[in-house]
Formats: C-alpha cells, sequence, structure tokens
C-alpha cells in the first residue's frame, strides 16, 4: 500500500492555503529571475519564508531554467527532532504538500539501503522541516521530476558522499542541500561567522566549517567532498540573516545561497 508523508509545518514556516503558498513562492522566483544556467547543486536556507523565502529563491531560480530537463532532486536536510547515526530514508512513496504530491523515487530509495550508512527510519523525517520546506519551491520550480528525501544525521562527509555519488549521474538530477547558517548570534557576529562559512563552501573546504557555523553542516560537507571529485565549483549568490529581512538583531540566524556548476 502507498504510503504518503504529509506536511508538518504548513501553516507555519510557509502558508498552508495553496492559492497564497504558490503565490508567495512565485513572487520569491520573480523577484530573484536569472537566466544564467541552471547548477547540479544547490544548498539553500530552510526556515520560515519570511525569514529566508527570498535567499532560497536565488538559488531555486538557478534551477528554473532546466525546468524541463531536471527530473530528480535528491534533497538532503539535517535532523532537527530524531538524533541517529548515518542517513535516513522513508518508506513514503510521495510527498504531500498544500501544491499536491511529489512522487518520491522509490527505486533510489531502495538502492541507497545497500548503503550500510543508510537506513530506513521515518520517524526522522516525519516532523522534520528542513526537507519539507524546500518542496513548494522545486513545485513552482520545476515539471515533471521526483524527488529522494534524505534526513542526515551524525554521519562523516564521506557517508554523505557517497550517497551523492550513488545518485550522480547525468543533468537530469540535481542536489538540494538544506541548511541555515550560523543561529543566534548578534548581527555583526553573523556577518563575519557567516562570510567566512561562504568562503569555506566556496573553496570547498570541509573542513573549515564547525556545526555552529551550519546546522546542515554534514549534508554540506558531503556535497564539499562529492563536488571537488567531479569537478565542480560553488559560488556564494546570496548571503543574508533575519536581521536583513524580518527580525531583530540582537540574534539573528545566517541565510546563504549556493550554486554548484
Amino acid at each position: 500500500m502507498a504510503t504518503i508523508r504529509e506536511p508538518a509545518v504548513a501553516g507555519l514556516f510557509y502558508p498552508a492555503d495553496p492559492a497564497t503558498l504558490r503565490a508567495e513562492v512565485e513572487a520569491f522566483l520573480a523577484a530573484a529571475h536569472s537566466d544564467l544556467p541552471a547548477p547540479k547543486a544547490i544548498i539553500a536556507p530552510h526556515a520560515g519564508y519570511v525569514y529566508s523565502g527570498a535567499i532560497a529563491a536565488s538559488a531555486y531560480a538557478r534551477l528554473a531554467n532546466a525546468r524541463d530537463s531536471i527530473h530528480r532532486v535528491v534533497l538532503l536536510g539535517p535532523s532537527h527532532r530524531v538524533p541517529f547515526y548515518g542517513l535516513a530514508v522513508s518508506g513514503a512513496s510521495a510527498l504531500r504538500t498544500p501544491l499536491g504530491l511529489l512522487p518520491v523515487d522509490t527505486n533510489a530509495v531502495a538502492l541507497l539501503t545497500k548503503l550500510p550508512q543508510v537506513k530506513l527510519l521515518d520517524e526522522a523525517h516525519r516532523l522534520e522541516h528542513s526537507l519539507e520546506v524546500q518542496l513548494p519551491f522545486l513545485q513552482c520550480t520545476l515539471k515533471n521530476f521526483t524527488v529522494v528525501p534524505i534526513v542526515v544525521g551524525e554521519c562523516s562527509a564521506a557517508d554523505v558522499s557517497a550517497v551523492i555519488d550513488m545518485l550522480w549521474d547525468g543533468a537530469e538530477t540535481v542536489f538540494v542541500i538544506s541548511s541555515d547558517l550560523s543561529h543566534y548570534q548578534d548581527y555583526a557576529t553573523a556577518q563575519r561567522m557567516d562570510g567566512a562559512t561562504s568562503a569555506a563552501i566556496e573553496r570547498l573546504d570541509g573542513k573549515a566549517i564547525s556545526y555552529d557555523q551550519a546546522c546542515g553542516r554534514n549534508p554540506i560537507l558531503g556535497l564539499l567532498q562529492s563536488a571537488h571529485s567531479h569537478g565542480l565549483h560553488a559560488k556564494t549568490i546570496d548571503l543574508r540573516n533575519s536581521g536583513d529581512t524580518a527580525g531583530p538583531r540582537d540574534q539573528v540566524v545566517g541565510y546563504g545561497a549556493y550554486v554548484f556548476q
């Protein structure tokens, strides 16, 4: 029997009403329009859209330029609620958002479970927002595609890189890494920390990124390792924090958007 992963943060991180949600995401994408080629991978933030939606859109607007040729999105984000070792896939055959159902590439999921660091753990997916907030952007950006949702726990860069490399394929497959940057620093400190993180990402230097610099550190490090081995280059295309978008400046959260080509 097919199982569906239901939305957990609709109405909290993003609008639950389909028309409102689509209008909001499409407005973000229109403001971020780009004619540049689509990347192989992006890093995008996962906060509430009022805080980080515009930053995320800057990366998704690049993917929109290949909306007809991208047919699979491998989505990796950190676990905020369930601690575990390794990487967790889901038994769901589809993911629901207010904009409809997204089919899961269940063949890819089955392939990944052959790796020792990958486990089937639906509990890690049930309430996790890091993947969910990316889905409406994908639905407004691409046409006919499947997703491979992966929640990343405590693991090495090599563990994540092996998963990415197994599904690398051609231009029809892209990778989305979900991560915010520094958390609850004052504005100036966050700018300094996030600038250093961005420089490390552009150097593909995972060793220079600590857990307090990015909540999605583990999936980021895996992507950096794979990007290096496949000869990709990283570029920062937006870097702001909640003090720039919708919050006070005494305690901010950092958001960056990055493309890998």
